[in-house]
């Protein structure tokens, strides 16, 4: 009998290529374009400066990076005390150690005086196949919930981008999700624009409403493709601020779908998932809704192709949850 074992890569060896084009390090690209236009960024990390990407600033501005050591809750007081003096700290860590570990100084250092401090956190989700220890399953429903905070999870090199420039300029503390390495582009830089709070429509359509964030956003375009192909009209909402939440677009969009599937890559509490209802609740839009994520469970050590696949965090998922959705409302009575 043979036996089949499935290894992850090492931190930093990046999955095998997408037939999309890829962008290498798009944050820290952006963040020294960001540099050049302000002048006053300053880049951190806690010993973990080549998986977080922002070698390339510290490489181009020496005497404008830090490296405080693997001690997260100094990352944060260093990065608190600096926006003090007029400078605009981008600070790098996991977003496991982030939330895990200087949770407490990200609210009161940052949040609770609305100090201009930007959190980068990588590894968010699936995006690494080393367990419980590293996957940031639950870091954007933490984070929501602390006043004054901004909560972003990017799509794609584009997005990541964009919202470097756009937290540079935004006064007040951010927290935003890191997809590194070798990074795909699915949305055209030329026809998108990202802005704090605001949600994009990337496709029309009218059974299903596709409602995504992150990374899901990619799957969700392939999903409403692959069920296209199937006859069904579907649509693609990016919403790549978590907060503050585009409330009206989101109740918008799906007041003009007949069932809603939300797409995210963390546990479908406290984030998207839980948003979006709340939304609709609240706007009084009555909708079927179905959700993909991560369930209630820490995921195991695995290749993350291999994990999102297991966990449904593919266009396949979408479109098998979109399908359950469609089914479930021709059941429910008229």
């Amino acid at each position: 009998m043979t036996t089949l074992r499935t290894y992850s890569k090492a931190m930093g060896i990046d999955e095998a290529p997408d037939a999309r084009p890829v962008v290498d390090a798009p944050f820290g690209n952006a963040l020294i374009e960001v540099h050049k236009r302000r002048g006053d960024i300053v880049g951190l990390t806690a010993d973990l400066g080549k998986y977080t990407d922002i070698l390339p600033f510290r490489d181009a501005y020496p005497d404008r990076f830090f490296n405080v050591g693997m001690a997260e809750q100094n990352l944060v007081a260093v990065a608190a005390g600096l926006a003090r003096t007029g400078a605009v700290p981008f600070a790098t860590t996991y977003g496991v150690f982030a939330t895990r570990r200087a949770y407490d100084f990200i609210a009161i250092a940052c949040a609770h005086s609305c100090v201009n401090v930007k959190i980068i956190a990588g590894l968010p989700g699936l995006t690494t196949g080393y367990g419980g220890t590293h996957q940031a399953i639950e870091d954007v429903a933490l984070m929501r919930m602390v006043p004054n905070l901004v909560v972003i999870d990017p799509c794609d090199a584009t997005d990541i981008a964009q919202i470097t420039h756009a937290i540079a300029d935004y006064d007040g503390p951010v927290y935003m999700r890191l997809l590194r390495g070798k990074v795909r582009r699915v949305l055209d830089p030329h026809a998108y624009r990202f802005a704090v709070g605001r949600a994009a429509v990337l496709g029309q359509g009218s059974d299903v409403g596709l409602i995504s964030t992150g990374l899901m956003t990619e799957c969700a375009i392939d999903a409403a493709q692959a069920l296209a192909e199937d006859g069904i009209s579907a649509g693609v909402l990016h919403v790549p601020t978590l907060k503050p939440f585009d409330a009206e677009a989101v109740a918008d969009f799906a007041a003009r779908h007949a069932v809603i599937v939300t797409a995210e890559n963390h546990v479908v509490t406290g984030g998207l998932a839980t948003q979006v209802r709340e939304c609709l609740f609240r706007a009084g839009v009555l909708k079927t809704v179905t959700s993909v994520g991560i369930a209630d469970c820490f995921v195991e050590l695995g290749a993350t192709p291999t994990l999102m696949a297991r966990h449904g965090l593919t266009g396949a998922g979408i479109v098998a949850q979109a399908h359950a959705a469609l089914d479930l409302k021709a059941s429910m009575p008229a």
